[in-house]
């Protein structure tokens, strides 16, 4: 049998400390990863994103957090005009 392959998740902070490892302490990004027990194209994502981050070409966690939220409040929007619309067009319809 096959067993299950799950996803760790890791925090911001172990993020941010993994990346300072490289760019402040000038370990190599293969040594930083191998002493953390990650994978090495991991630092490296991790790495770009922040430098993306700093940089203003990606947006930072609380624009991302806004963003999924407006997104939602969208959604619910127009769930309500569609609503709207057909309740409507069903009393435009009893009136006449």
């Amino acid at each position: 049998m096959t067993k299950k392959r799950t996803n760790r998740v890791y925090t911001q902070e172990f993020k941010k400390e993994a990346v300072a490892l490289v760019t402040n302490e000038g370990y190599s990004v293969a040594k930083a990863a191998e002493s953390l027990g990650i994978r090495a194209n991991l630092l490296y994502r991790w790495k770009d994103n922040e430098e993306a981050q700093k940089t203003g070409v990606a947006p930072s966690c609380e624009e991302r957090a806004e963003l999924v939220r407006l997104r939602k409040e969208v959604k619910e929007l127009r769930m309500e005009k569609e609503i709207l619309k057909k309740a409507s067009a069903f009393f435009a319809k009893e009136m006449k």
